[in-house]
């Protein structure tokens, strides 16, 4: 009874320190980032059109989970080719903190969210007015003059005494500085109107190794205020980034037209959005492909960009035929292509 007893004890131990040891690895951080497919997550309930019109299937944006790194999380990646490991510095910017990088896909999936109203009420010919309130300063690279004049949320809304409504009029006025030209920016900081005079120069090598130069500024963009008619929202929490664009875009165009795109179907996808409705390349694609076939999606729009090889649909595809998916793969560029798809889709059933 007594060598049970001893027995279960030491067991019990064992057990005790195998716990202690894996909190202790999970609490030391790593240079990594970890990341694994997420899930598919319905639209339906993020996005509401005023009177829009309802849907018998379902537009789904998929997500990837990703945190820091730790020891354990770090081995369980090397048994699948779906969970990654990837370097800090391939995400965050130099001298950047987590915290500035979760700000920064925060002002992505902003800035993604009004592109998608936009693409999809100028598909569905619908009604919108745009007020633009100038280019708005994200942040200011070190060691080059804009950080002695610039702030960060200081709107420019002039260069050399020439108003500019968005970042492309501006680029444009700077388009051809040479190192050394100086520069007059109008800026608007709190209550004030300010002039700056801002000497352009040559960009850090770690940010841009082919000795161009510029105005020093990260992550500048247009702040413009957006009237739709009718009105809609997007709640979308957590997410972050650019790359739920395209089907936000496709769920506020199927509330905004009264034919269903959907036709009873659980339709996935992927990718960056403009105001043109262009669909853009994104990371994580064959993340995205597992997420959703393991919920069941039956479409999936993956991007068949031109501007890396392989593009995101090649990807998708060769992904697709690993796991065997049962879903369709379908390329796409513009939001037109998978609205043409959807209606081409019903018309072969019906």
């Amino acid at each position: 009874m007594k060598n049970r007893r001893k027995t279960g004890i030491g067991r019990s131990w064992i057990i005790l320190i195998v716990l202690i040891i894996i909190l202790a690895l999970n609490q030391i951080p790593l240079p990594y980032y970890y990341s694994q497919p997420g899930e598919a997550s319905g639209l339906e309930e993020m996005i509401t059109v005023e009177e829009g019109y309802e849907e018998q299937g379902q537009f789904y944006l998929t997500t990837i989970r990703q945190r820091k790194a730790n020891i354990p999380l770090y081995v369980w990646a090397q048994f699948s080719s779906y969970r990654n490991i990837t370097p800090v510095e391939d995400f965050l910017r130099e001298g950047e903190t987590d915290d500035e990088y979760f700000h920064r896909q925060e002002m992505l999936m902003d800035n993604s969210q009004e592109a998608a109203k936009i693409a999809a009420y100028k598909e569905a010919d619908r009604q919108f007015e745009v007020t633009y309130n100038g280019i708005r300063v994200a942040q200011v690279i070190e060691g080059m003059d804009a950080q002695n004049h610039l702030q960060s949320d200081d709107m420019i809304t002039a260069v050399n005494g020439k108003s500019v409504d968005t970042l492309e009029e501006m680029n444009a006025l700077l388009e051809n500085k040479k190192a050394g030209t100086d520069v007059e920016l109008t800026i608007k900081r709190e209550e004030q109107t300010l002039t700056e005079t801002v000497e352009i120069n040559t960009f850090p090598e770690n940010l841009d190794s082919s000795g161009r130069a510029g105005l020093g500024l990260l992550y500048p963009y247009t702040e413009r205020e957006v009237t739709f008619k009718p009105d809609v929202e997007i709640t979308s929490g957590s997410i972050g980034g650019p790359s739920a664009g395209f089907m936000f875009s496709m769920e506020i165009y199927n509330q905004l037209t009264e034919a269903d795109l959907t036709n009873g179907l659980d339709i996935a996808g992927t990718g960056t959005m403009d105001d043109e409705g262009n669909i853009g390349r994104i990371g994580g694609i064959s993340q995205k492909i597992v997420a959703a076939e393991n919920s069941g999606v039956d479409v999936f729009f993956a991007p068949d960009d031109n501007s890396a090889s392989p593009s995101n649909y090649e990807e998708a595809v060769e992904t697709g035929e690993d796991i065997d998916v049962s879903m369709d793969i379908v390329p796409v560029q513009h939001i037109s292509d998978a609205i043409s798809y959807l209606n081409e889709r019903q018309d072969n059933i019906s």
